[in-house]
């Protein structure tokens, strides 16, 4: 039976459908036509019509008729796809302020990042990262709750911070914290009876049952791999083999897969099997000089360059990470989702044209303000000047003779380090360990726990050039470290850094030729992008001058105190072995093993 819409006061409904409006005209504020545009649940490219409304996409069709747009955007000959979600970083690693990187990344087509800030949390605590996080910014920014502050335990290195259960339930109850940050301590997850990391896990699962727990699970594979997921973990973001791809997705676990891993054979596996539910690309650790050309669309461009289809690499950097933390409302261009989204010219180069946030053209309403930062994160250093004497290498095993050294020793790719021994000679109880072209290492601790406490170490394949390199920035504690081969610029680093409050620094002979200032815990500069990027090219070209060899030679220096990443590493507290996290002395007296 037919209703009579007028006879009910429905005047001017069509009679065609009860459910249709003939005569009102809805009003958007932009209308994109004649685009290529990225469907995300077909994994394909539509020529179809979006309309955007109060931020969030509205209706999109191939014919919108009854659409009134504010301004049309007529995209012929051009692609329009979702903005990109990165689903693990750490915005202090790349060591400058949330504002800044959104400014620097949302150009690059990223508008929505989930960071973990345990670099300034392991500086300064829950309220230094909650003063961190505040700073406004242009794109969208959730976090992880920093799990391992410190990485390891007290008796392993000192930090400026701690995070515990109480600290995890305050965080849980913020809406911006979507994730626990990766779980770093191999033997606090898998160790029998109760450990801090397991109580923090529990504590997750009960307040937040479908949160994902980040992972950090380097090389792991068979039980220990099993015994990481056994515990909670949900996640990895570690340097990938095409193995351990395989048998972490095989055994439920996301994968993430930042660009030291993104070898031939790991793509390979994830278009061979698949993958693409299960794996995201993330950044990770981006350094100021790689920010000021890409980020996240450096990644995507490189994995169609080394054959997925393009589809394909958009799909697993913006609705597979947005999935994967639970981001409903974004990762995709459909009804309702947020208007965040990137035109592109040229598909296969992946060639940004512009970049959309909200509906707008990225960085139009933003307006940047003043943000002060805590008094304790301006003033973190707290360090005694060293002098040459302490840097003197000794030991009381022999007067004359020989010592078997424990050594740290570098690989050119990635963070990973070598375990091995080296016979050095001994004249009056001094170590040669520059006849050996060895570098050596110095821990301080900086946040005046013990004013005078320091470890020394000796590194091979790291500087064999005559200078030095020192850092506040050495993951994940943070402590004063500084390397090299020459003792008078070692000190003068030091002292910069304690003078300076903080930052990267790096000497030829004696003589500081590059600076990064990082006053903000240490770790965090203020600076535009430009200016930090441009002091931390100098840094690594320094480096690379010294006889430094590293696919990243920052983080490789950098990681040489984190005491989670294998395979030996060195702290204030000492030399450890990651695994174990058994101290390993410097110098000993037997016959040289292998390791």
């Amino acid at each position: 039976m037919e209703q009579d819409y007028e006879s009910i006061g429905f005047v001017g409904l069509a009679k065609v459908s009860p459910f249709f409006v003939g005569e009102i005209m809805t009003k958007v504020d932009l209308l994109i036509t004649n685009a290529q545009v990225f469907n995300v649940f077909l994994r394909k490219f539509v020529q179809t019509t979006v309309s955007v409304k109060d931020g969030k996409f509205y209706w999109i069709d191939q014919n919108l008729d009854g659409i009134e747009a504010e301004e049309v955007l007529d995209l012929t000959g051009k692609y329009l796809i979702p903005g990109l979600v990165d689903a693990h970083m750490h915005i202090d690693s790349s060591m400058t302020t949330p504002a800044i990187m959104g400014k620097t990344i949302g150009k690059y087509g990223t508008t929505t990042i989930i960071a973990d800030d345990h670099e300034i949390t392991n500086v300064a605590g829950i309220e230094g990262l909650k003063n961190f996080i505040d700073q406004p910014a242009p794109i969208d920014i959730f976090f992880g709750i920093p799990s391992s502050v410190p990485s390891t335990n007290d008796q392993m290195e000192t930090t400026g911070g701690k995070i515990g259960v109480p600290e995890v339930e305050e965080l849980l109850k913020d809406p911006r914290f979507i994730c626990l940050g990766e779980v770093m301590n191999f033997k606090g997850m898998t160790a029998e009876g109760p450990t801090l990391i397991k109580d923090i896990i529990a504590t997750c699962r009960k307040n937040r049952p479908t949160m994902p727990l980040e992972g950090h699970v380097p090389a792991y594979a068979g039980e220990d791999l099993a015994k990481v997921i056994f515990a909670g973990v949900t996640t990895d973001h570690t340097q990938q083999t095409a193995a351990l791809v395989d048998e972490k997705v095989r055994n439920g676990m996301f994968v993430e897969i930042q660009l030291k891993s993104m070898h031939q054979e790991v793509i390979d596996t994830i278009i061979k099997h698949q993958y693409f539910e299960h794996v995201a690309l993330v950044t990770d650790d981006s350094m100021p000089d790689v920010l000021l050309t890409s980020h996240l669309n450096n990644l995507v461009r490189k994995a169609i360059s080394m054959g997925m289809k393009p589809e394909d690499a958009i799909y697993i950097s913006t609705y597979t990470p947005a999935r994967h933390m639970g981001l409903w409302d974004r990762g995709a261009i459909a009804p309702g989702r947020i208007a965040d989204f990137v035109i592109l010219d040229n598909l296969e180069k992946f060639e940004i044209s512009d970049v959309y946030k909200n509906g707008r053209p990225f960085l139009d309403d933003y307006q940047e303000s003043k943000y002060d930062f805590l008094p304790e994160l301006r003033h973190s250093i707290n360090a005694s000047k060293l002098a040459e004497q302490d840097l003197k290498l000794t030991t009381d095993l022999v007067e004359n003779g020989t010592v078997i050294a424990n050594i740290i020793q570098l690989n050119e790719v990635g963070t990973f380090t070598n375990h091995v021994k080296k016979k050095l000679q001994v004249k009056n109880h001094q170590v040669q360990w520059q006849q050996a072209g060895l570098a050596l290492i110095m821990v301080q601790d900086r946040y005046g726990k013990n004013q005078a406490h320091f470890q020394l170490g000796l590194v091979d394949k790291a500087i064999i050039g005559d200078g030095a390199v020192g850092a506040t920035w050495a993951h994940d504690h943070h402590n004063l470290m500084v390397m090299g081969t020459n003792i008078a610029g070692m000190i003068r680093i030091q002292h910069q850094l304690i003078e300076q409050q903080g930052g990267y620094i790096a000497a030829k002979g004696e003589k500081i030729v590059a600076n990064a200032p990082l006053p903000i815990g240490g770790v965090v500069s203020d600076q535009p992008m430009d200016i930090l990027g441009e002091q931390i090219k100098q840094i690594r070209q320094t480096m690379r001058d010294l006889g430094y060899k590293n696919t990243n030679e920052i983080m490789s220096f950098s990681t040489l105190s984190l005491l989670v990443s294998p395979n030996l590493k060195i702290s204030d507290k000492g030399l450890f072995d990651v695994k174990s996290q058994k101290k390993v002395p410097l110098f000993e007296l037997s016959s040289i093993k292998k390791v």
